[in-house]
């Protein structure tokens, strides 16, 4: 069985047991939350597709941790000017587990 979310205007494939980083949620470490924009339902021999969104399909996950993700940098060079900037970025993150899929009606 497998779902395809929508959390913070990204998708994601999930299974029971998943691990995902997404964008950061208003969320303690262990609180348990519940995703209701979910897109596709399908335990295996049922696809279910939500226009957009499958009536009274959900997705049960518990907040792991809240972390801040991997650096990125963005780097401009002027040639000739000796003119350039560099800035850094961390993107803020909460990291869930997936504990259950609940089919729709």
């Amino acid at each position: 069985m497998y779902a395809i979310i929508e959390v913070g205007s990204k998708q994601y494939s999930v299974t029971k047991d998943d691990i995902i980083q997404v964008n950061k949620q208003v969320a303690a470490k262990g609180d348990n939350i519940s995703i209701d924009k979910v897109l596709l339902v399908s335990d295996g021999k049922k696809v279910q597709i939500g226009q957009p969104f499958v009536p009274g399909a959900k997705v049960e996950a518990v907040v792991l941790k809240q972390m801040l993700g991997e650096k990125t940098t963005a780097f401009k060079h002027r040639r000739r000017k000796n003119s350039h900037w560099e800035k850094g970025h961390r993107a803020q993150l909460t990291e869930l587990k997936i504990k259950a899929i609940v089919l729709g009606l």
